[in-house]
This record gives C-alpha cells, sequence and structure tokens, in this order.
C-alpha cells in the first residue's frame, strides 16, 4: 500500500489505529495506564507553554509523519508531535515539518517505536526526539547538532534530572512526566 492509499483507506471498522511501514500496514495496541499517564502529562505541560510562550506553535497528539526515507510507503505515528507551521489543507493528516517529535514506548510495541527514531530523523525539520519509557523511568533525548548531524547516543535522564527542549524552549523535570503513574510509587 502506498501512502495516499494508506490515506485514502477507510479502515477497517474496529476503530484500531494503523501505521504503515515499509507499505504494509501495521496496528498499533491499547495503551496502559501508566503509557496514558504519561502522555496526559506531556500533553498538558507542552501544550501550556506552547499557549503561553510559542503561539505561533501547534502540539499534535498522534500525528502522521511522513519519513524522507522510503516516503512513498511509511506513514508513522509517534504519541505526539509539535510544528511552528499551520496545516497545509484542510483535513490534513500529516505534519510536515515538525521540530520535536516524541515517543512513549510500551512493552507491546517497543521494538517498532524505536524503529521509527531513524526514520524521523530523515526529516529536515526535526530537531529533537524524545523518547519516554512507559515501564520505568527513563527518558532519553535526541537533539540534532548544530551541524545538522544526530548524536550517536541520547541523552539519558532520571527521576532527578530536567529535560531541556530546546526546539519549543521548554524545561520540564523528569519526575513531572511521571507524575500520577505507578512507576513513582
Amino acid at each position: 500500500m502506498t501512502v495516499e492509499e494508506f490515506l485514502a483507506w477507510p479502515g477497517d471498522g474496529t476503530g484500531r489505529r494503523y501505521e504503515l511501514v515499509d507499505g504494509e500496514l501495521r496496528a498499533q495496541e491499547a495503551t496502559t495506564v501508566d503509557h496514558g499517564a504519561i502522555h496526559a502529562n506531556l500533553t498538558a505541560t507542552i501544550r501550556n507553554h506552547l499557549r503561553s510562550s510559542r503561539p505561533g506553535c501547534l502540539l499534535v497528539v498522534a500525528p502522521g509523519i511522513e519519513p524522507h526515507l522510503r516516503a512513498n510507503w511509511n506513514f508513522r505515528i509517534p504519541d505526539l508531535g509539535v510544528t511552528c507551521s499551520p496545516p497545509k489543507t484542510k483535513g490534513e493528516r500529516r505534519i510536515t515539518d515538525p521540530v520535536l517529535l516524541i515517543e512513549i514506548l510500551s512493552e507491546s510495541n517497543r521494538s517498532d517505536t524505536l524503529g521509527n527514531i531513524p526514520l524521523y530523523s530523515t526529516l529536515p525539520s526535526v530537531a529533537e526526539i524524545l523518547i519516554v519509557d512507559s515501564l520505568k523511568v527513563s527518558v532519553e533525548l535526541l537533539q540534532r547538532q548544530p551541524d545538522g548531524n544526530w548524536p550517536r547516543m541520547p541523552v539519558r535522564l532520571g527521576l532527578e534530572d530536567s529535560v531541556m527542549l530546546a526546539s519549543i524552549n521548554l524545561e520540564m523535570s523528569v519526575a513531572e512526566i511521571y507524575e500520577g503513574t505507578s512507576l513513582l510509587s
């Protein structure tokens, strides 16, 4: 299936969400309570920050991403994305110039999700990729370097650390990301 066929596809009638991976459909599973709480914490913090500090930017939940690598056959869906450009058309299902992409790892999708990261880095607009684990307190941040390259390894952050998202000028604590989860109990 091509991206255009995928975007025109009405779905399978179950309400399940799919990505397009090398021309094949890949179903996305329901999340755990901890995953959902992490998602909500990130969404609230980033949305509130953008409203007050970056009004031209928009946080999008489950945005469609069309990577530059094998673009006709891949349509990936991170948990969150931030763009600072308005949608190009009404009803658009993808953002073409995200500056920040966020993935929350789950037990059921860990390897698939990590496989998306190299494809996200092919988009010239992406400055940062944040990877948050929903099974343990662990955050990884990849930031594009001034020369345009990506670091060989992400910055790993723990409970006592803060995350600085330079692309949107937001600093938040790792504890804030995991607030209300069983991982802090």
